[in-house]
């Protein structure tokens, strides 16, 4: 009864239209829809309407039913009512029931009628020699997810999770999961894949995902499931600014996602471009038409036509213009259809055939060309924004990419996101990168960036003032390592992965292993390793140090001995028969022997010996001989010992073991060396392939007690530890800024290495090309060269090191200090000379005075003035006195020459001495 009232409904509707236009052909296109209030009646009505107001030889018409996209039974029952109504239907258009097109698909091949799909199906093997009368609109599967693909590829992500919802979501994604080994031969990298579960709480799965520290993300699954999705992401602090997403629903344009109010970069793929011409006629047509048939008034959005609209709309634009155009040659003619016989369409493959080969025009979803399934292979993609901006296109039709968004547009997007969030700053407290900031006064407190000051605050505070950003500092304790226990990095590093911190910053060196997990800026500040050891202990310089080379009780015993040695020399040159000389030697017989070797030229013969300088008179006596050869032996060991002794004693305060650089340290076991344990120095040892390097990364490990330091400044403790042979390897900038109030410190050697520092931040960070364009004009402004200065000098407030170079170049050498002694012996001797000249030369006057018995002034006037006479070199036995002292005198010599003269005529009268024999 049902199937009567359908054909006699039909019979009626064709009558009419024959009727009304007696010269069309009537021609009746299927529609199956799981909808009834599908939004496909929009283009439909349009296009339908448009051809029959201007086509003059077919009037189109539809027969549109509503089937279950679970019965398949019901619907195969539901195509054959169709297909076996009054005139039956040209084509069959199956709408949003993927799950029954296999079944409808084989009723219209079997049929020969043309089947036209708008919805993704999974790839199907076929009988190549059967001919299909499928006409897909939606890309080839196998085609998509290259294109997909290629989009990945182009978003530039390192690595990333795949999120997909059913098996269908791994079929579109196979060419992405290949990915894997095209990005291992470039860079590491990893591919994580997850399923989503049954759901609707997706936390967990979100958790764990969080936990990876992959900061980006493709979702394949459900349109509305997107949104719940994200907004559970976003529960879990997965929505932050350095989050990127890719959304693989084509109609995830449809969501409105201002209702997640976030920073994150989310990116949806559609097939059309809402901004052609092309676009926003149809839009119009679909609103006139409405209003012409139905007089509905409709405001249409765009960002409300789903995927499936727009290809239903290039379809149907197609069949009928196909059809208008086979009108002609060799003409169209459809009749109605028995499922139960055998009868097919005439025409059927002939529609579908034209279709697959026809260049259609106007169309929304890009160029359409089929290959002999009738699956499409000629599409565009276009990789959207949430802010509607086209990052990038793929063309199907060569397999290409092409980028829309420039450099510039990126930045300045990157930018725009930047300045809506407060940027969370990770860094650590050390001098002089981040400081607490003292108090002006007592009880005064400081909240948020005002708690610190140093080289990192500024340098932020100059970026953010050039991107526009806020920003707030937090503390983290370590620098950040990977640690293998754990599985996961911990300080700064881990602050980013974590999602805890947009930027990190403080003396943090770029490593290879770093760079693997987050993104660093260029570089602010260009270093190197070096070796911080103190300078050598100045030793209180004695001015007879000279002196300490023998003990008190050596320098008693010797100066005893060469007393007694005198004195016995003295008594053995008198007992010695050898000693005893002739006084006139050419007396062969004198009457009289003389000895020279009295106790001031025995204390000169001694002395000489030991002053290693000789003597002008020697013993001749075969026992005194003996005695002096004795003595000189003595001498000779003393003095010898005294100079080796002397040399070693003033240099021990440089007995330190020196070391000029790695080298050098590396050989000596005496002094210790370390790191700073998880820092980049350490890890600089153990990767090193250099032998020098290597074995110094050994020692370090052997050393007890341990020589690794939690942070620079136990490390810079340690050396500054009096009686620590121990040396720390630091980065140069952080020895000069130690160095330059550390007046016992200083740096040894060159640089190890060549390191940068630079500003972290998690990979791919979309805001890192602004990042690194602020620090470049920070740096060709010369702001950092201020900083550096502001912070290392001028605004240390302890008392600074007087840096003398020359201090450097005299170390080791013997200052006038180590033997002012020798000088003041010197000077005590020489004056105690000229004492005793002067004594010599009055004692001298006065026995000239008695002898030539003048008065002592007149005497010490003339010694005077010979003395001042340099120029003469000998001098008279009598000195020439003055005439009025000579003149007296004679006449007193004369007088005592008569008294004496009468004195002995008396004697000589009185003892007959004139009476000579």
């Amino acid at each position: 009864m049902k199937k009567l009232i359908q054909n006699v409904l039909s019979l009626l509707c064709f009558l009419s239209l024959q009727i009304l236009c007696s010269s069309k052909t009537a021609v009746t296109i299927g529609v199956l829809l799981n909808d009834r209030t599908s939004q496909v009646r929009l283009p439909l009505n349009s296009v339908i309407y448009k051809k029959n107001v201007y086509d003059q030889n077919v009037y189109f018409t539809t027969n549109i039913s509503t089937v279950s996209n679970s019965d398949s039974f019901e619907a195969s029952r539901t195509l054959c009512d169709m297909m076996d109504s009054y005139i039956g239907v040209a084509a069959v258009f199956a709408v949003d029931i993927p799950d029954i097109i296999p079944v409808l698909e084989s009723v219209c091949t079997n049929f020969e009628i043309p089947f036209i799909m708008t919805s993704w199906r999974p790839p199907v093997v076929r009988n190549p020699d059967q001919e299909r009368a499928l006409l897909s609109f939606y890309p080839e599967a196998e085609r998509f997810a290259e294109g997909l693909a290629e989009i990945v590829k182009s978003l530039q992500w390192s690595s990333f999770v795949v999120v997909y919802e059913d098996e269908e979501g791994l079929i579109r994604m196979q060419d992405v999961l290949k990915l894997q080994e095209y990005k291992r031969n470039t860079r590491k990298n990893n591919i994580i894949v997850k399923q989503l579960g049954p759901g609707p709480d997706y936390r967990p799965l979100l958790k764990e995902i969080r936990n990876t520290t992959e900061d980006n993300m493709i979702l394949d699954c459900k349109t509305e499931n997107v949104l719940p999705i994200l907004l559970q992401a976003k529960s879990v602090n997965m929505l932050n600014l350095h989050n990127r997403f890719l959304i693989t629903s084509l109609n995830a344009h449809t969501i409105d996602f201002s209702v997640l109010n976030t920073t994150a970069n989310i990116t949806i793929l559609r097939f059309h471009d809402p901004k052609t011409d092309n676009f926003k006629n149809a839009m119009h047509r679909w609103q006139l038409t409405e209003f012409e048939n139905r007089n509905i008034q409709m405001q249409l959005d765009p960002k409300s036509i789903k995927t499936e609209t727009l290809l239903f709309h290039d379809a149907i634009l197609l069949l009928t213009d196909s059809i208008s155009e086979l009108y002609f040659t060799p003409g169209i003619e459809t009749s109605a259809i028995s499922c139960s016989g055998n009868q097919t369409t005439r025409d059927g493959y002939a529609i579908r055939n034209y279709m697959r080969i026809k260049t259609p025009a106007m169309t929304l979803t890009g160029p359409l060309e089929f290959n002999k399934n009738g699956d499409r292979i000629h599409f565009n993609i276009y990789a959207v924004d949430i802010m509607d901006t086209v990052i990038s296109t793929y063309f199907a039709s060569n397999r290409s990419i092409m980028l829309a968004r420039s450099g510039k547009e990126s930045m300045d997007a990157a930018v725009l996101n930047l300045q809506k969030i407060k940027v969370i700053v990770s860094s650590r407290l050390g001098p002089p990168y981040l400081m607490p900031r003292e108090p002006t006064y007592e009880g005064e407190e400081f909240v948020g960036n005002r708690r610190y000051v140093g080289y990192s605050m500024d340098l932020i505070d100059g970026i953010s003032k050039i991107i526009g950003f806020s920003y707030e500092f937090v503390i983290t304790a370590k620098y950040g390592n990977y640690d293998p226990e754990a599985k996961r990095w911990n300080g700064l590093v881990g602050e980013l992965l974590e999602k805890r911190a947009h930027l990190a910053v403080c003396d943090l060196t770029i490593t290879p292993e770093r760079t693997e997990v987050v993104d660093f800026s260029m570089p602010f500040m260009t270093l190197g390793i070096s070796i911080l050891y103190k300078k050598p202990d100045k030793k209180d310089i004695s001015m007879f140090g000279f002196l300490d080379t023998f003990s008190n009780a050596v320098w008693i015993y010797t100066a005893t001995l060469y007393l007694i040695i005198s004195i016995v020399l003295f008594f053995i040159s008198r007992m010695t028969p050898g000693d005893w000389e002739n006084p006139h030697p050419c007396e062969d017989e004198p009457e009289e022997l003389e000895n020279i070797w009295d106790i001031k030229n025995c204390l000169w013969l001694t002395l000489g010996s030991i002053m290693t300088q000789g003597c002008d008179i020697l013993p001749k006596g075969i026992s005194s001989r003996m005695a002096v050869a004795m003595w000189w032996f003595f001498s000779l060991i003393m003095t010898s010992s005294y100079t080796a002794n002397l040399a070693a004693f003033l240099t021990k305060a440089n007995l330190e073991p020196e070391i000029d650089g790695a080298e050098a340290l590396s050989k000596q076991t005496k002094i210790k060396y370390g790191v700073v344990i998880g820092g980049s120095t350490e890890s600089f040892f153990r990767n090193s392939n250099f032998s020098v390097y290597q074995r110094m990364w050994q020692n370090m490990q052997q050393f007890k007690p341990s020589v690794f330091e939690d942070n620079n400044e136990d490390g810079v403790n340690r050396v500054k530890t009096k009686n620590s042979f121990y040396a720390f390897l630091m980065e140069s900038t952080q020895i000069e800024y130690v160095v330059e109030t550390k007046c016992t410190l200083r740096q040894i050697g060159n640089w190890l290495d060549t390191k940068s520092y630079g500003i972290a931040m998690p990979m791919n960070s979309p805001y890192r090309t602004a990042i690194n364009r602020a620090v470049l004009k920070l740096q060709e402004s010369g702001e950092l060269g201020i900083l550096k200065k502001k912070w290392w000098k001028d605004k240390r407030t302890e008392p600074k090191c007087d840096q003398n170079p020359a201090d450097e170049g005299d170390a080791g050498k013997l200052a006038l200090a180590n033997v002012g002694g020798v000088f003041l012996v010197l000077g005590v001797g020489l004056s105690i000379a000229c004492v005793v000249a002067v004594l010599e030369f009055l004692w001298n006057v006065r026995n000239i005075t008695v002898e030539e018995h003048v008065s002592y002034w007149d005497a010490l006037k003339v010694e005077l003035i010979f003395a001042c006479k340099v120029w003469i070199t000998k001098k008279r036995t009598r000195p020439m006195m003055s005439e009025s002292s000579s003149s007296s005198d004679k006449s007193d010599r004369t007088d005592n020459r008569s008294i004496i003269n009468s004195i002995l005529h008396s004697a000589e009268s009185f003892l007959h001495l004139d009476n000579r024999p």
